[in-house]
């Protein structure tokens, strides 16, 4: 006897490679699990205003680079102007430019920002130390008394941190004052970072809230720790992101340099949006390149054809499980499987009483037919001609009496119809119509209950967009088809045994 470890091996294999893929699809290309999530995205229009002087003008606008949102859509409006994206280790810039700009100019970048979940600033360089700053005369003493209270009071450079956002935010006293006279509270504490050699940066940032105009960006503070940046809010003493916040410039340069001009300034307007995760998700993959192997990425009509092919995976389990393991005879192998493929075009009411009556009509022409002695391959071919005219003549009178839904019967597998006809007339002479309704109600009920699980909206997601759950499906089928047990419904024949 062989063994069956490899076999194992195998099917075991094939599960844990269909949901790791599919997981991985949904968490990298963040594809959603379930049908019909929204999700919430942010499209934020940026306007720089400055005066021109009559000669050439450049403009630098620095774009959002967050972890925590990922852009979905970008353009821009600038009449007349020049544009290029840069990117590179000051970050990614919008650059402008222009021969002749006289007079008031207004330009906008405008763009869609998904939310990622990741909240993490994490860098893989480390920073060059700064750089010890150089205090004033009337600022020695009050800043070494700062730098001094708070290293104290810490044991690491996250720490000292900390104890120094406190003080500068929340403590007024004389030294801080003193300071804070000169400086920004950011720039503050940038400096008393500086001092003990922990390196540290000025963000930009903007608040995120609904229907709001005109917003100007707010300093925010980075402080570098062991491979991760934490964020600070020297005005109020507080560390973290809040979650309604976008850091639009992290590089510590400025968010707006405009040459040949004046008076230039950025404002920032924002509007949340609610959009389907499963659209919003292809957008991101396409902008991304991440279709590359995808069915997205063929044309509407194949993808509407595979939405139809990749369900017969899902109708043929239930078949292997409904013969295999429950012992449901049907009428053809797969029969069941193409009935409720139809029974999707035409909702499952009108299928069954469809299907009951072609298969009823065939019956009584086929029983004629079988008078006639016909060889095998012309009374199929006639049985074919006789159910498409049979679908034409309900088809006709639908049509006449009103009945839309009988229309949809032409979705029926004609060929399959006839050859199912066929085999149901033999076992009627050979078997009686009690093994005839038996199969036939029994094909019946499993294509129900195969077009029950095929016509689920979560499982036509699922076998659509994460392919590898058909690993998944092949697995169970090829364990299934292991089974040599007695199947369920025939253990009635053991029931006496039962009561003895």
């Amino acid at each position: 006897m062989h063994s069956r470890k490899p076999f194992y091996i195998f099917v075991f294999l094939l599960v844990v490679l269909g949901i790791s893929s599919s997981i991985y699809r949904g968490v990298e290309h963040r594809v959603p699990f379930l049908p019909g999530e929204q999700v919430n995205t942010w499209a934020i229009d940026a306007k720089v205003s400055f005066i021109g002087q009559g000669g050439e003008s450049e403009v630098s606008l620095a774009l959002p680079q967050d972890p925590a949102f990922e852009v979905l859509i970008e353009h821009t409006t600038s009449a007349g102007f020049g544009l290029s994206i840069m990117d590179d280790a000051d970050g990614r810039r919008a650059l402008w430019s222009k021969r002749a700009v006289l007079g008031q100019q207004d330009l906008y970048y405008k763009v869609t920002l998904v939310p990622t979940g990741i909240s993490r600033l994490a860098e893989d360089t480390e920073p060059t130390a700064p750089e010890a700053p150089v205090w004033a005369a009337t600022e020695q003493t009050a800043a070494q008394e700062v730098i001094d209270a708070a290293w104290e009071r810490s044991g690491s450079n996250l720490s000292y941190a900390r104890q120094l956002v406190t003080l500068v935010g929340t403590e007024k006293s004389q030294n801080l004052a003193l300071l804070l006279t000169a400086q920004t509270p950011s720039r503050l504490f940038i400096n008393l970072l500086a001092a003990k050699g922990v390196p540290a940066r000025e963000v930009s940032a903007l608040f995120l809230e609904d229907q709001r105009r005109r917003q100007q960006l707010v300093p925010f503070v980075e402080v570098y720790d062991q491979g991760e940046w934490y964020l600070f809010d020297a005005t109020t003493g507080k560390e973290g992101r809040p979650d309604n916040l976008l850091l639009w410039e992290r590089q510590g340069k400025s968010v707006l340099d405009v040459i040949g001009g004046s008076n230039s300034q950025v404002s920032f307007s924002m509007l949340m949006e609610t959009r389907p995760a499963l659209a919003t998700s292809i957008d991101m993959m396409e902008t991304t390149q991440g279709l590359d192997f995808s069915l997205y990425q063929l044309p509407l009509e194949e993808q509407s054809l595979f939405k139809g092919i990749l369900l017969i995976p899902i109708g043929v389990l239930m078949v292997v499980f409904l013969r295999v393991i429950i012992g449901i005879k049907t009428s053809g192998t797969f029969m069941p499987v193409l009935i409720a493929l139809a029974f999707i075009q035409t909702t499952l009411l009108t299928g069954l009483v469809g299907f009951l009556l072609i298969v009823a009509c065939g019956l009584m022409i086929r029983s004629y037919l079988s008078h006639l002695n016909l060889l095998l391959i012309s009374r199929i071919s006639a049985v074919i001609i006789v159910v498409i005219g049979i679908i034409g003549i309900f088809t006709l009178l639908s049509y006449k009496f009103g009945l839309s839904e009988g229309l949809t019967i032409t979705f029926f597998p004609m060929i399959i119809l006839a050859w199912t006809i066929e085999r149901m007339s033999i076992l009627w002479e050979e078997e009686g119509a009690k093994e005839v309704v038996l199969q036939g109600g029994g094909s019946l009920l499993v294509a129900t209950l195969a077009y029950l699980a095929m016509s689920a909206s979560w499982v036509q997601h699922w076998v659509f967009n994460f392919l590898g759950i058909h690993l998944v499906i092949l697995a169970l089928v090829m364990l299934m088809g292991q089974y040599t047990g007695y199947r369920l419904l025939e253990l009635k024949r053991f029931k006496p045994l039962a009561g003895e």
